[in-house]
């Protein structure tokens, strides 16, 4: 159904954008500790949530990446991973709204 469409690709967007925040809040917690500091990097995790037959991708949290510190380019290709993953949900939940849209237009014909 179209709701089903439009809630799976809009759990997908938050779930990405939470994927930006651990990435920002790993750069600006490398800056804080300077050169020679060390913080480990966050990742961000991610699960599969199914209720009624339906699955969407959720935010779990974070977990620690043992033995590596912030590195500026692995957290830009990271944040360009999780840009590309938004816009991707964007442009499907903009295809459920058309479609819903649609719908509605031919249930008024």
């Amino acid at each position: 159904m179209n709701i089903d469409l439009l809630d799976a690709a809009a759990a997908g967007m938050d779930a990405q954008r939470a994927a930006l925040d651990v990435a920002a809040r790993n750069v600006a917690a490398a800056e804080a500790a300077g050169p020679d500091g060390e913080y480990p990097r966050m990742i961000p995790v991610f699960r599969v949530a199914e209720s009624d037959g339906d699955a969407r991708v959720e935010f779990a949290g974070t977990r620690s990446e043992p033995g590596r510190n912030v590195d500026i380019l692995t957290e830009m290709i990271a944040v360009m991973n999780a840009s590309r993953a938004y816009e991707s949900d964007a442009s499907v939940f903009d295809v459920g709204k058309r479609l819903a849209e649609k719908t509605i237009d031919l249930e008024r014909l």
